[in-house]
């Protein structure tokens, strides 16, 4: 089977008619991948979507689908730009083989927003003309070609295999998908079969009475089954709910950890450098007033202090000079009584006189006296003015460095006013609580639902039980002894039938996951042997030692790629020739193991492999490669427009 061309007509974010060729090249050597290259909500799941609805119709198991009823999802499918009185169209061209010829089907799904009987309008076209016949069975055929209960392994993506790979042993939806993929789940039809035969046998042959005795126990059973069924439904349902609200708890508690922490480590180291900084401040600041309460305030009226300094060198200056004059007079005039005694001529003593007088220093008369300061006063006075000096350079050195000090503490209050505020905080712990109280809900649903469907089952069992025996006491002395007998025969046989084959089908799936496993892996001395439960399908893997491998000592890549692995391997053992689509493909692979996918199975995987994929999955040189080795049939790009709300398919990748 092949998808040969997918049409999209205002679905989803697809406005208008868009046409797109899937088809695989084969010409001479096969090139199967057929890659889709789209950012995240630019339409790659809705691709998806609409290859599952295109085959299934009210079946399909979308994406968006949830619990809506198929009317209400057809609608929200109908792009919001859709004019009035346009259609949604949808068209799937597929070739599969029939008698060793390649028969062509044109499958086309239309409707309406809020469609008339809640349903669309199903066209099969073989070749050139409609075939209604075809389109009234379409579920019966498709289901020969593509089971419903296998699409999953088939069309999948990166978060199924993620599911996959960390759980411990595969979700009921793959444990029934793997059932039918083997054919183990027609032995268990039959078992159920040849019950009901037995059950119709008995009621044949019994009289009025005990038949009406025996529908009285058969609608209590199939009340009771039916009450099973919606039970076992509910429960899966609401495990899977649990399932999903275990991982919310765990990415809001991770998320909690690692921002929320991120957030009080950070508020917190910068409330502690604000405070640092705030203290160097006050410091500073003492500093400052221990510095400016001594003699520092003179600076005030330095010009005063200097002109008292000059006043007293001033008065200073002239009290010596009036000394020295003083003596000097003094003197001379014992000089000149000396000379008078000599009998010295009065006209040279006049001269003489005049000399001296001439020689002896004038006064400033101009002098205002005033401060009569000593002189160990004026010195104090110079070293007031000389500390003062020193004083003021200081105080300016501080107070850059208390400007400077100050800048620091005001950046550093910028970083905490711009900083993750604490409801910011808030809301990460509001967030862990509420997926933590949700998560305690439904394992309280869980519980409560899971002894429901326990006590459910009890009593399906004592009203099987009661069937039986009211058939073998009151029904099975008849001659239908022969006909219930050999069923039970029948049984016992179809239930060894059932063990060998599953253990047979079991065997051959184990090998192929096995060389899947080991091909893909770099490692390829981890793992010798993988080996599948036969219960619940469960993996467990030995090394070359036969001892058992711990699955938490895989790491999150090679977990994934176990998962693919089981995927491929199934798919081989099916030895169905099936198209692969697989959406956000790679993961969280490390290097190493996005290389092994890139080269080994991708261009392995089917003879048509369907990629949708971001700019950081398949990247530049990814996509390189698989040219370089002509793996890829065409490529296009989904190119969305925000503003608009819709997508344009392109040819070509990013690169």
């Amino acid at each position: 089977m092949k998808f040969l061309e997918l049409v999209l007509q205002n679905f989803g974010p697809y406005i208008g008619r868009q046409t797109i060729d899937l088809s695989p090249k084969d010409d001479g050597e096969l090139a199967p991948i057929v890659l889709f290259g789209g950012m995240n909500g630019g339409g790659k799941t809705t691709l998806m979507d609409a290859i599952r609805l295109a085959l299934y119709g009210h079946r399909a198991q979308c994406s968006t689908r949830g619990s809506l009823n198929y009317a209400d999802f057809l609608t929200q499918c109908v792009n919001r730009r859709t004019p009035a009185g346009e259609t949604t169209r949808l068209e799937l061209l597929f070739e599969h083989i029939i008698d060793d010829r390649p028969v062509k089907y044109r499958i086309v799904r239309s409707w309406t927003a809020n469609p008339k009987d809640g349903k669309d309008t199903l066209g099969i076209i073989d070749r050139e003309w409609p075939d209604p016949a075809l389109a009234e069975t379409w579920d019966e055929y498709i289901e020969n070609l593509l089971p419903l209960g296998i699409s999953n392994l088939f069309l999948f993506d990166g978060e199924q295999v993620k599911e996959l790979a960390e759980l411990d042993a595969p979700p009921p939806l793959v444990t029934s998908a793997i059932k039918s993929l083997l054919g183990l789940e027609l032995a268990e039809r039959l078992a159920v079969d040849l019950e009901i035969l037995v059950n119709r046998k008995r009621k044949d042959l019994a009289d009025a009475a005990e038949r009406a005795a025996l529908e009285e126990i058969e609608q209590r059973l199939e009340h009771c089954q039916q009450e099973f069924d919606a039970l076992d439904a509910e429960l899966k349902a609401k495990t899977k709910e649990l399932d999903r609200a275990v991982r919310l708890e765990q990415e809001a508690t991770e998320t909690f950890r690692a921002e929320g922490g991120k957030i009080a480590g950070e508020r917190s180291r910068l409330d502690a450098q604000l405070k640092g900084e705030q203290e160097k401040v006050e410091q500073q600041r003492d500093r400052l007033r221990e510095l400016v309460s001594g003699t520092l305030p003179l600076v005030m009226v330095r010009p005063l202090l200097e002109a008292a300094q000059r006043q007293g060198e001033t008065e200073r200056q002239f009290n010596i000079d009036r000394l020295v004059r003083s003596t000097l007079k003094q003197r001379d005039a014992r000089l000149l009584e000396q000379l008078e005694l000599l009998g010295l001529p009065k006209a040279k003593q006049s001269k003489i006189q005049a000399f001296l007088e001439q020689e002896t220093p004038e006064l400033d008369e101009t002098v205002e006296l005033w401060l009569d300061l000593d002189d160990r006063q004026l010195e104090r006075l110079a070293a007031i003015l000389d500390s003062l000096g020193d004083r003021q350079r200081q105080v300016e050195e501080m107070r850059e460095q208390l400007r400077q000090l100050q800048e620091t503490v005001d950046r550093t209050e910028q970083q905490i006013a711009v900083a993750a505020p604490p409801e910011q905080y808030d809301r990460l712990f509001d967030n862990m609580n509420l997926a933590k109280e949700e998560r305690q809900r439904l394992e309280v649903a869980v519980e409560v639902t899971r002894r429901q469907r326990q006590q459910c089952e009890e009593k399906l069992l004592k009203t099987r039980r009661e069937l039986e025996s009211y058939g073998e006491e009151h029904i099975d002395r008849h001659n239908a002894d022969r006909i219930i007998q050999m069923s039970k025969r029948v049984q016992g046989t179809l239930t060894q039938f059932r063990h060998q084959l599953t253990l047979r089908k079991l065997n051959k799936l184990e090998i192929e996951i096995t060389e899947c496993f080991r091909y893909l892996l770099h490692k390829s001395d981890l793992v010798h042997r993988v080996v599948v439960d036969a219960a619940d399908f469960m993996l467990s893997l030995f090394d070359r030692s036969g001892q058992l491998v711990p699955k938490h000592r895989l790491s999150a890549g090679e977990k994934q790629l176990l998962a693919i692995a089981f995927l491929w391997g199934l798919a081989r053992v099916s030895e169905r020739q099936l198209p692969v689509a697989i959406d956000t493909p790679l993961g969280r692979l490390d290097s190493s193991h996005r290389q092994n996918l890139i080269e080994r199975y991708f261009p392995s995987a089917s003879q048509q492999v369907i990629l949708l994929s971001t700019d950081t999955e398949i990247r530049e040189a990814e996509v390189r490669q698989l040219r370089d080795c002509g793996a890829i049939a065409r490529e296009y790009l989904l190119k969305y427009n925000p503003t608009k709300q819709q997508t344009i398919v392109k040819r070509g990748y990013f690169w």
